[in-house]
């Protein structure tokens, strides 16, 4: 099978690419780099370079490659900078999510849509949350693309019978998560962490995240790929603070470093966790415990 994974050469996407590659199908990468890395693109994957939120440059990849699975993961992914840049989250997370069900529905691809969990659900939902639960309620510009988009997504299923699946990702973490700029916290801390340096927290750190390994994340697009369509929560189900993972990090890294309190940013989410048994049903299930993936990780960055 000829697989697209946009954001291919990003944190998640390169290990989607794994992977489908593992499968013995064949990929295309389709990244902007601006801020995935050549180097995160496997062996045996095709990188092309293009910008999603330009439909024309999509579709000459698509036209010469021909898929038949879409894998949408390129995204502004960050909360924070959405807050600051909403117009871009505009462009790329909907603009972006357009252009590639134009392209999937003209080559007929099915499409896995990487979604948000906690930023799309908001603080009013129940935890754990199931997908169904409650109207998702978005505290910031994040979590309201990735909602426009999974509404176009589902939008060109019903009008277009173009076959899709949407997976509401928790925390990811995991090898390739880059710690610069406005990356992951457990990128993060373990950078601080092994530079001798206090690592930052934002409130009182007893806010809460579920925390998912990325090669679990890539194994729910392969389940989801064969399994039709969808919406499914991609997470562990449990609530851990942010306190909580980095007294890990630190016995990991052998530090005792006391963290620095910041205030709270703003559209950041008090609360998430991910109900997952509608995934489960279909044969995935996490398997890469807490403690065990963030050591592992954290030797990463050494």
């Amino acid at each position: 099978m000829r697989v697209v994974v946009t954001g291919g050469a990003g944190f998640i996407g390169s290990h989607v690419c794994d992977r489908f590659l593992a499968g013995g199908h064949e990929v295309v990468a389709l990244d902007d780099l601006s801020t995935g890395l050549r180097e995160n693109v496997p062996a045996g994957a095709r990188l092309e370079v293009a910008d999603v939120a330009d439909a024309a440059a999509v579709e000459r990849v698509f036209s010469s490659f021909e898929p038949e699975l879409v894998c949408h993961l390129a995204a502004q992914a960050s909360v924070t900078v959405s807050v600051r840049r909403p117009e871009h989250d505009l462009d790329v997370n909907v603009r972006g999510t357009f252009n590639l069900l134009q392209a999937a529905q003209a080559a007929r691809a099915p499409l896995v849509f990487a979604s948000t969990g906690g930023a799309l659900y908001g603080d009013e939902a129940p935890v754990p949350t199931r997908e169904d639960d409650v109207a998702p309620k978005p505290l910031a510009p994040y979590g309201a693309s990735k909602l426009a988009a999974e509404a176009y997504v589902g939008t060109w299923g019903r009008l277009h019978d173009l076959p899709n699946v949407v997976l509401r990702l928790g925390n990811v973490y995991g090898p390739r998560q880059t710690p610069h700029g406005e990356a992951g916290v457990v990128a993060i801390f373990s950078d601080r962490l092994l530079r001798g340096e206090r690592p930052v927290v934002y409130g009182d750190g007893l806010q809460t995240r579920d925390y998912i390994h990325v090669t679990d994340v890539a194994a729910a697009f392969e389940v989801a790929a064969a399994h039709g369509g969808g919406t499914y929560n991609v997470g562990c189900g449990r609530e851990r603070t942010v306190l909580e993972l980095l007294e890990v990090l630190q016995r990991a890294a052998g530090t005792a470093l006391e963290p620095e309190h910041e205030p709270l940013r703003r559209g950041e989410l008090k609360r998430s966790a991910l109900e997952s048994s509608r995934l489960r049903a279909l044969g995935w299930a996490p398997r890469v415990g807490f403690e065990e993936g963030l050591a592992a990780t954290l030797d990463t960055y050494r």
